[in-house]
């Protein structure tokens, strides 16, 4: 059965550059407010100079070295590695209008998942933070690697000497009066960047999104609003503040922070990181309206030994994404907001740019509203299928994988036709996750159906985890299998655990030791929410079905049924 939103229409996609319609639209034309923030600096971004800022920045990339540019061409990839902060803003920004793609790094990046991230998206440039620089410098030292010292910039923090800085460009162009370098025009089709996921599994992959993607992106919204504002309405004269907690690099934290930022008059408060005391703080101190969280954060601060201390009566709404928000989890924040505050999630994918799912309010459609259990009903837009493992749609309340079509589903995997051809079928785009939907169109997220985790908001890909653990170099271990496992920060979260089975090398290591040796290495290639936080257990074999696939759900089961014996002990 075929499921449509039931919002309006998008309009047509336009070809253009997706920031032609972020700026100078006449709706705009009064705003007079701090567009950022920096929490940890106090440096300030007027919206009304933030197109002055860009256009600086997009001619000291683009023009000609002969007049201080870096002469970027759009053949190139420019790889952005940072914390947030309104330079990573400018520089997104200003790469956009040039449409010259970039791929966003985590912050987080092991060594490993860094050499990874730049041999798949081929980075011809990096601008990194001064305090990243020396995983960056590490990690081209690896052979396949063709990104090279003198393509490395600093983004923010202090250049070492010699070493170019994004500011420090800007100030060139200035200091020589260069002239300006406009915006460059783009068609819907238009790569605008490249994102990280892990997709349906495997090793992370690169997300085609194009300028057509962005637009349709912020076009729901936009659609959305004049239906959804009659049944929550804005509080008169109030401006809307938010915290940027959630990093750049992140499909969320990139839309709502950047992509999205001028869609409506918003006061961005940045945080470099997430630091539960100085959130719990910046909410005194700037009194928030909305909230952007994940449900990690979420649990972090149901369990903070402030949050019962601090005023929330500033903020209004709070939405969360990027996985699954349990509702015991949701009532125990919503008991400390005040009353008529909402916590609202929705769900998404970066395949799909952002949003697939979102939350109404009661009495949208005529409708009593989406309860704590769903995640809401299809965005503008959007269509979707429930599809049966046998290609059939679901019918009632039969469980299905939620397929997805619209002009926001992406281009592709970069460089991935094996990928692609599983992923994207026929025009529609396989979530790999699980859903019901009933009879109004609300739909109820029932399982991840691919192998991917989802660990404090991201994906985790136990292939990457495996593979991690049969490199190490006194391959301790002839098979391996890593599966989501009970012990998250919600009910709902897993988190990965690795079942063992022991090398001849192992073997005369000794258990033990053995499982000592292969913590200690996973934890230096891996980023943390990546670790075995559900241990490692030494198995005499893998338990495997007659065509050799790992039966990860046996594994799962048996610790689950001795974890349940022992807690009743």
């Amino acid at each position: 059965m075929l499921h449509k939103s039931p919002f309006p229409p998008l309009p047509p996609i336009p070809d253009m550059n997706a920031f032609q319609m972020m700026y100078g639209r006449a709706d705009q034309a009064d705003w007079d407010h701090a567009l950022f923030v920096e929490d940890k600096t106090g440096k300030k971004r007027m919206f009304k100079d933030a197109p002055k800022h860009i256009e600086l920045g997009r001619t000291a990339l683009g023009a000609p070295v002969s007049l201080g540019g870096l002469q970027l061409g759009t053949d190139e990839i420019v790889a952005i590695l940072a914390n947030n902060s309104i330079n990573y803003y400018d520089l997104s920004m200003s790469l956009l209008s040039l449409t010259i793609p970039f791929a966003l790094i985590s912050s987080y990046s092991t060594r490993r998942e860094l050499v990874h991230g730049l041999k798949l998206t081929k980075a011809t440039r990096l601008f990194v933070d001064a305090k990243l620089l020396k995983n960056v410098l590490s990690a081209i030292e690896d052979p396949e690697v063709s990104l090279t010292a003198d393509k490395i910039y600093i983004l923010a923090g202090t250049a070492p000497k010699g070493r170019k800085s994004f500011s420090g460009m800007i100030e060139g162009v200035v200091r020589r009066k260069t002239p300006v370098v406009g915006v460059v025009p783009a068609t819907k089709d238009t790569l605008a960047y490249l994102v990280m996921s892990s997709g349906t599994s495997g090793l992370p992959k690169a997300v085609m999104i194009s300028h057509g993607n962005i637009i349709g992106s912020a076009f729901q919204p936009i659609v959305a609003a004049p239906i959804l504002e009659p049944y929550a309405p804005k509080p008169p004269g109030e401006h809307i503040v938010t915290i940027g907690v959630l990093p750049m690099f992140h499909s969320y934290g990139l839309h709502v922070y950047i992509l999205r930022a001028t869609i409506a008059p918003v006061t961005f408060i940045l945080m470099e990181s997430w630091n539960g005391d100085r959130f719990l703080k910046a909410i005194v101190k700037y009194k928030p309206t909305h909230l952007t969280l994940v449900p990690s954060l979420i649990h972090q601060l149901t369990v903070h030994p402030n949050l019962k201390s601090t005023d929330l009566s500033s903020v209004r709404a709070i939405a969360s994404g990027a996985a699954y928000l349990p509702p015991a989890l949701n009532d125990k924040l919503s008991r400390q907001l005040k009353k008529g505050a909402s916590l609202t999630q929705g769900y998404g994918l970066s395949e799909a740019t952002l949003s697939a799912l979102a939350y109404i309010p009661p009495g949208t459609f005529g409708l009593n509203g989406t309860v704590t259990t769903s995640q809401g009903m299809l965005v503008p837009g959007l269509e979707g299928r429930l599809v049966l493992p046998d290609g059939k749609d679901a019918t009632g309340d039969e469980v299905g994988e939620l397929w997805l079509r619209g002009p926001t589903v992406c281009l592709g995997y970069w460089n991935n036709p094996t990928a692609n051809a599983s992923t994207f079928v026929d025009g529609w785009l396989r979530t790999g996750d699980q859903f019901t939907v009933d009879k109004d169109g609300f739909f109820f997220f029932a399982d991840r159906g691919k192998d991917t985790l989802k660990v404090s908001g991201v994906q985790v890909s136990p292939k990457e985890i495996e593979d991690v653990l049969f490199s190490h170099p006194d391959k301790l271990i002839s098979d391996v299998s890593v599966a989501g496992v009970s012990g998250g920060r919600t009910e709902d979260e897993k988190v990965p655990r690795a079942w063992v089975a022991l090398s001849p090398a192992g073997r005369k290591l000794g258990s033990e030791k053995t499982v000592q040796a292969l913590l200690s290495w996973h934890q230096e290639q891996l980023s943390r929410y990546k670790w075995l936080r559900g241990g490692i257990e030494v198995v005499k074999t893998i338990p495997k079905t007659p065509t050799g696939k790992t039966l990860r759900r046996t594994l799962v089961e048996e610790y689950e049924r001795k974890q349940k014996a022992r807690a009743k002990l």
